[in-house]
């Protein structure tokens, strides 16, 4: 997400309790930064503005939320929308400034996330060569996998047409079963939905909002994720399969 330097986003994230840029020193002890260690956790990869985030973690206070993005103005608007909704000391809520390209470094086998959530990720679509850099290319798949505990779900949401389909593909050959599936999410009426800025927008100009959940299952892939290229015959064939098996599930 581009926006305006914020003068204040700084300063404000500094004097914030729950806001960390060093979340490398965390690493496999996520979990103890919260007042409950036992209680679920999520990881929210790409938090934005926090609109969801904030509602996200108010509806729910038995799950702890680490919610990451690499722009500290950003991060700023989400600092605020969260202590909106949570007030000034939230006890299931930190804000992570990090660069998700490299999450392994932040979250270790021991974090063991019960969830992750991706929303409304830059798509890349401009490029074949730009694919690498989506948030559910093999290679971050293959790293959340490294933090993800046996069973754990990945939570996708996209406008985008191209990229869903081929993040489709990209769960399957990481190891990850499709639990739920839906290309139009508000028509659907799947709960709970948690509304960003970014789906208000969308679903308001009349773009369906595509939708998936997907478990961590089986071994991790063998095989070198960084090149990987998805070549037009195996998306057809995994596209038509997973049509196929999310069929026989619905029947």
């Amino acid at each position: 997400m581009h926006m305006r330097k914020k003068k204040w986003a700084r300063p404000e994230l500094a004097a914030c309790a729950w806001y960390t840029e060093d979340g490398e020193s965390r690493r496999n002890c996520w979990r103890q930064a919260f007042d409950h260690p036992e209680h679920p956790l999520h990881l929210e990869m790409g938090c934005g503005k926090g609109v969801s985030t904030a509602l996200m973690a108010a509806d729910n206070p038995g799950t702890n939320y680490v919610a990451a993005d690499l722009s500290a103005d950003v991060l700023g608007c989400a600092r605020r929308n969260a202590a909106a909704a949570l007030g000034e000391h939230p006890g299931n809520l930190i804000l992570l400034q990090a660069d998700i390209c490299f999450i392994d470094r932040v979250f270790g086998e021991e974090d063991a996330a019960d969830r992750i959530i991706i929303s409304f990720c830059n798509p890349w679509t401009e490029h074949p060569k730009h694919a690498k850099r989506r948030l559910t290319h093999p290679r971050q798949l293959v790293q959340y996998r490294s933090f993800l505990k046996d069973g754990g779900e990945i939570w996708f949401k996209t406008d985008d047409d191209t990229l869903f389909l081929d993040s489709l593909v990209y769960f399957d050959i990481c190891g990850f079963e499709t639990v739920y599936l839906v290309h139009d999410l508000h028509a659907a009426g799947f709960q709970p939905n948690y509304i960003s800025e970014h789906e208000q927008k969308y679903t308001e100009a009349g773009i369906p909002i595509k939708f998936g959940i997907f478990r961590k299952t089986g071994a991790d892939p063998a095989w070198d994720p960084t090149r990987y290229r998805l070549t037009p015959g195996v998306r057809k064939e995994t596209l038509s399969r997973l049509d196929r098996e999310t069929d026989l599930r619905n029947v």
